[in-house]
């Protein structure tokens, strides 16, 4: 009776492997999803609408009927023409029933809906995006996590997303909650703060695998990371986990955690005393006397001391530092480690530094001593960081060498 062929909206690519929720073997054999728990409809994925189930006598009654209702609308045609002739723009189609039998979508254009026998329904093909609320997630090394995401998809198969699913949003969310939450929990609290795209290309595929039955597609999954509840468990099987959380800092954001563990995370050296050594009269080797600077240019003077070629090309980037004193004055140094062997000194360089600094004196003392650690000064406000936050990580190679 359907016999106007239909063709498929296109579908995203999508690897042809099986996700966490599918059965190999099952994956791999021919025959219909296991989506549909009813028989007798038409085969859509293979764009079959005809009705095997259907008799003959079932056949000629639907006919007949179909047949008196096309004559009537054609003798009553410019008043029933307000009724059954529909426009449908491009991004949507018409899934109709006629007689309780699904027919191929209609559209886009203007399309003829029969009165009292044929029953429809829009469906939009744009893409639409929710959002999953941040639930909490057990990770792999013991941790506890809020993580949420946000997903978009499309609609590629208007009639299967009829046929198959009542309520298609919160069926979605459910599905992508259930596999998001299943997958991280094979992860550690570090792996899923520094794969988070990697992680969501994975629940793209997961998810198609469920929803593909369901005849929508999703397109992009981008997790939204929240607070990290509880720490992760230091254990020796598990050596992929961030340091511990810093009191009433547990709510950052995940580019702030991320420059705590990569540009802060290991400046973490306790409060080390003030040490002199002397110097031997009779030595021909002369010994370095190093002592605690007390103020910004003794801290130059120090810096000066390991200024090498070496570090310069491990560092190569250049870094202004705007200091403000406790009576209201302003200072600015810079430490070049791009060029030669390096120069530090008071003043503005004569060119654009790739990373400004902008903290106080007794915080710049206390950062490079050890004694306050960089991640709290940045989260705080009393560190203030203008540039390339990956250039900025490089000083790292500095400060360690200062701390030893």
């Amino acid at each position: 009776m359907f016999s106007k062929s239909y063709t498929l909206l296109p579908q995203g690519d999508c690897p042809k492997t099986p996700g966490l929720f599918v059965d190999p073997v099952s994956f791999t054999q021919r025959g219909p999803h296991k989506g549909f728990s009813f028989d007798n409809i038409p085969n859509v994925s293979e764009n079959d609408f005809t009705d095997a189930s259907q008799g003959w006598l079932s056949w000629i009654c639907n006919l007949i009927v179909i047949f008196f209702v096309y004559f009537f609308t054609f003798i009553t045609f410019p008043v029933t023409g307000w009724f059954v002739l529909k426009t449908v723009p491009n991004y949507q189609r018409i899934v109709a029933f006629r007689l309780g039998r699904v027919g191929p979508p209609k559209g886009p254009g203007i399309v003829l809906v029969l009165p009292l026998i044929d029953q429809w329904q829009r469906v939009d093909l744009r893409t639409r995006a929710f959002n999953i609320p941040p639930s909490q997630v057990i990770t792999l090394d013991g941790g506890e996590l809020l993580v949420g995401a946000d997903i978009q998809f499309r609609i590629w198969n208007p009639v299967m997303s009829v046929l198959s699913v009542q309520d298609l949003n919160a069926s979605t969310r459910m599905t992508a909650q259930k596999a998001m939450t299943y997958l991280l929990a094979k992860r550690t609290v570090r792996e899923i703060q520094t794969q988070r795209v990697k992680l969501g290309e994975y629940l793209v595929t997961d998810i198609n695998e469920m929803t593909r039955p369901w005849g929508l597609e999703v397109d992009r999954v981008e997790l939204a990371l929240g607070s990290v509840l509880k720490a992760p468990e230091q254990s020796p099987s598990a050596p992929l986990t961030m340091p511990p959380a810093v009191p009433g800092l547990e709510d950052l954001t995940d580019p702030i955690q991320q420059l705590a563990m990569h540009f802060l995370g290991g400046i973490q050296q306790p409060q080390q005393e003030d040490c002199i050594t002397f110097t031997d009269e009779l030595s021909s080797a002369a010994q370095n006397v190093m002592a605690t600077p007390r103020s910004v240019e003794e801290l130059l003077d120090a810096v000066k001391l390991l200024l090498s070629e070496a570090l310069v090309h491990q560092v190569g980037a250049c870094f202004q530092f705007d200091v403000s004193s406790e009576n209201g004055q302003h200072h600015n140094y810079f430490v070049d480690l791009s060029q030669g062997s390096g120069a530090a000194g008071a003043g503005s360089l004569c060119r654009e530094p790739d990373v400004t600094l902008s903290m106080s004196d007794s915080d710049l003392l206390a950062m490079f001593q050890g004694v306050l650690r960089p991640f709290s000064a940045y989260t705080s406000g009393r560190l203030k960081i203008q540039g390339d936050i990956d250039t900025a990580m490089k000083l790292e190679e500095l400060i360690k060498l200062l701390q030893k």
